[in-house]
């Protein structure tokens, strides 16, 4: 009973139902492959670039191409599914008809990690560039507002840092490597007196002698998100359109003033320059960075508000990473060509470069793209979080009165909706997420290796059933997308095995708490037995 696999026939009619209770088909290919780019163009981009440099150094190009291709093998897999079976769930629901229920109930709980968590993680990195357009007009946000209490207490120490730095370390330049080695020094063993000036600049409120902080941005914008997924389908993909048109056109301003002030000579003249620490740092910059790369299997959850999602979902999957593949081998290659990499910011990499050149306005309007970036990022994380939520209540698997209600007018499950994005507002505004990202990484790439091993499962069960898109080259296919997923898995360390492993601890309990027993599939197959008899 555990592995009690749903049968095709049972997911086809569930996939042709209709009428007010379901959800609206209003999604074509151009909706979908934006949202796909939606929910990749974003932190990676603006972000996580620099972190990657500093593993990889210009092999960061490389290290793109290598998550790319992970999630390519994925994505192909993903695509014969979401063609075939198209439902609400994404990997929850493939790996139900081929791996059996415990399997998919590990994958919905896995992709929690995905999804709300990773709406966390960018609600956050939103609020951090909402704060610095602020400062463009000179605007400041009270610190114990714009961050939890640990962050806030970080900036201000970070503020308090740059003042020493100014004093006694005139001579570096500030976002170098040394720079920032040199300030990384100062708060992690600041002086009583530097300790005392970090509290005065946060600023923060007391109850019962605690301080306290909250990230109200990352809070308020993950509440006007929920609400625009609540009013309907149509309403979100037109509000995501229009946020990625900005977002892709900033990114080419990025790559078309960028080159001018490129210098070949940053990506040195061999491979141990190009690729400073091996294929071990490409490799080790492509599992951290592979946090740019989520998102794009999203597109998948939304099957069941697709119009011809036959022929339109594998379309907006496969576009849509091909198109944000390039676009980041691009933005690598122009920012270890701007900056040496071991010079490149951590904290704001490209908006840096630009800085450090004299194009104020140009960073100006990289940090304006790094917000619309975020903002579809968030709205397609939280999209897929209830849809995959919805397709588990459906199935039994959670309480289906409240997250897989449809609201008779928007067509939307409301009421998990709020549910997603309230949880996923107060995470980010009260938590420090740094480890989150990882976390997320860790469970995605699980995601991902799972797909792969159901379609080869599938190929074997099922083999004469109608594929609309079909996996190319399989098994080959498929078994890249182990090997490449997997070894991106090894690369995140020990740490954030552990993480996952309590992760789905926590959702076995629940699971067999109480998902075994309203499980619609058992309770069909306990009725088929005991008829039988």
């Amino acid at each position: 009973m555990l592995f009690a696999k749903k049968s095709m026939d049972a997911l086809m009619t569930e996939a042709q139902a209709e009428g007010e209770n379901t959800l609206e088909r209003a999604l074509g290919p151009f909706q979908l492959t934006a949202l796909g780019v939606g929910a990749v163009i974003g932190a990676g981009i603006f972000v996580l670039a620099g972190l990657g440099a500093h593993y990889a150094g210009p092999g960061l190009m490389l290290s793109f191409v290598l998550s790319g291709l992970g999630c390519a093998f994925a994505g192909l897999c993903y695509a014969e599914f979401a063609a075939m079976i198209p439902l609400a769930g994404s990997a929850y629901t493939y790996a139900y008809a081929t791996l059996g229920e415990l399997v998919a109930w590990i994958i919905g709980w896995d992709l929690t990690l995905e999804y709300a968590m990773g709406a966390s993680t960018v609600s956050s990195g939103w609020s951090n560039n909402f704060v610095e357009l602020l400062n463009v007009f000179n605007l400041k946000f009270p610190l114990w507002l714009a961050y939890d209490h640990w962050t806030g207490l970080r900036k201000a120490m970070e503020e308090v840092a740059r003042s020493v730095m100014a004093t006694n370390f005139s001579s570096l330049a500030p976002g170098s490597q040394e720079y920032l080695s040199q300030m990384a020094a100062l708060i992690a063993k600041p002086s009583a007196e530097m300790t005392a000036q970090a509290h005065q600049v946060l600023g923060a409120p007391t109850i019962f002698g605690h301080e306290i902080g909250i990230n109200l941005p990352a809070l308020l914008i993950a509440l006007i998100i929920t609400t625009i997924l609540a009013i309907g389908i149509k309403e979100s993909a037109k509000f995501n359109s229009t946020i990625v048109v900005v977002k892709v056109a900033v990114v080419l301003f990025v790559l078309g003033l960028g080159a001018k002030y490129v210098h070949p000579g940053n990506w040195g003249s061999n491979w141990h320059e190009f690729a400073p620490f091996g294929m071990g740092g490409i490799g080790a910059g492509a599992a951290y960075i592979f946090f740019a790369y989520i998102g794009f299997d999203a597109v998948s959850t939304t099957a069941q508000e697709a119009k011809n999602p036959q022929r339109d979902l594998p379309i907006g999957m496969i576009a849509s990473l091909a198109v944000c593949t390039l676009l980041y081998i691009g933005v690598a290659a122009v920012l270890t060509g701007m900056v040496p990499w071991q010079s490149v910011n951590i904290e704001a990499p490209i908006a840096r470069a630009f800085l450090d050149r004299g194009l104020t306005g140009a960073s100006n309007i990289i940090v304006v793209g790094a917000l619309a970036g975020l903002t579809s990022v968030m709205l397609v994380m939280l999209l897929g979080q209830t849809r995959v939520l919805y397709a588990m209540a459906s199935d039994g698997l959670l309480p289906k009165k409240f997250f897989a209600e449809v609201h008779p007018r928007f067509r939307t499950p409301f009421k998990n909706t709020f549910l997603v994005g309230i949880l996923a507002g107060l995470v980010g505004a009260v938590t420090p997420i740094d480890d989150i990202g990882k976390m997320v990484n860790i469970g995605t790439l699980l995601a991902f290796v799972i797909v792969c091993i159901a379609i080869m499962v599938l190929r074997r069960t099922d083999p004469e059933k109608a594929r609309p898109f079909r996996t190319p080259w399989v098994p080959f296919v498929p078994v890249m997308g182990i090997l490449f997923n997997g070894y991106m898995m090894v690369k995140l360390g020990w740490l954030n095995w552990a993480r996952l492993i309590v992760w789905l601890a926590i959702g076995l309990v629940v699971y067999f708490g109480y998902s075994v027993k309203h499980s619609r599939v058992r309770q069909r197959l306990q009725k088929a037995v005991s008829v039988e008899r």
